[in-house]
Parts: structure tokens; C-alpha cells; sequence
């Protein structure tokens, strides 16, 4: 295994997200990259991996 690259301009953070399955909704800390006003979880809801792809990002409310 090798580094390709530092990514930069991304925070590693931990986020609280909330998903809905069925009709019950769950919560769970989830391990994500925060990039600009976005976030991108690095794992499914039930915990498995997933990649660090924009099309997986969850956009910030501000509230």
C-alpha cells in the first residue's frame, strides 16, 4: 500500500446523521469528510465502508 496523495482542503469529523428506514428513523455517529458545505459519510448506516465519492454528500443545514 502507498500515499498517493494528501487530499487538502478536507476536515476528517465525526456527524451525528439521522436516516430513515421504514418508518423509524435512526441515528448513529458516523465518520465523514467535511469538504466545503458538504459532508461525505465514509460508511453505510449499518457500518459498512463506502467510498469518499461526491455523489454520496450530504449538504449542511444552516439553521
Amino acid at each position: 500500500m502507498k500515499i498517493l496523495e494528501i487530499l487538502k482542503g478536507v476536515d476528517l469529523v465525526i456527524a451525528d446523521i439521522q436516516v430513515n428506514l421504514g418508518n423509524q428513523k435512526h441515528n448513529n455517529p458516523t465518520l465523514c469528510v467535511k469538504k466545503g458545505d458538504k459532508i461525505i459519510p465514509l460508511s453505510t448506516p449499518d457500518g459498512r465502508p463506502i467510498l469518499m465519492r461526491e455523489e454520496n454528500s450530504i449538504k449542511i443545514d444552516k439553521d
